[in-house]
């Protein structure tokens, strides 16, 4: 089967995308990049995404602490040949170094949406009258067991 009929990332592109998460937030942390908007907030790499020949990685960002998430990536975003150049002291043992770019990552807005749906009455009673059904099996006190025989093996 070729690869790309099988689904998700191949383990290499896994494990390249961790090593680059890993380098592109060491970059961060450590404030190697001047920017007024970066400096101001607190950024979460949360996953990279590498493409299939590894050459883009595309960066997930969680702006924490900063009134315009947007702001923040354009700022990451213009500043990311530098983070690039930066990251690749961490990033030695790579043929190619990537092109980085950034995103916002909305899946924790996306965990929020579904907790609150999750969490409304409709919702709960529904849930709630379904799990009362779920192990009605008629009152039989053996479901297992064959119909006309005693489970003993007696009969």
């Amino acid at each position: 089967m070729p690869r790309s009929a099988l689904p998700g990332p191949s383990q290499r592109q896994l494990r390249v995308s961790e090593q680059v998460r890993h380098a592109v937030s060491q970059v961060l942390q450590r404030g190697e990049v001047r920017d007024d908007t970066l400096e101001n907030a607190v950024v979460a790499i949360s996953e990279v995404r590498m493409s299939n020949d590894l050459k883009i990685a595309t960066c997930f960002v969680s702006p924490i602490g900063a009134k315009d998430g947007d702001a923040v990536i354009a700022a990451l975003n213009q500043h990311a040949k530098f983070i690039r150049g930066r990251a690749g002291v961490f990033l030695k043992q790579m043929k190619y170094m990537p092109e980085f770019r950034f995103r916002i990552d909305t899946s924790f807005d996306n965990y929020a949406k579904i907790d609150a749906l999750l969490r409304k009455p409709e919702v709960t009673r529904d849930l709630d009258n379904h799990d009362d059904h779920d192990d009605d099996d008629g009152g039989d006190p053996n479901p297992g067991d064959v119909p006309g025989h005693g489970g003993d093996g007696n009969n």
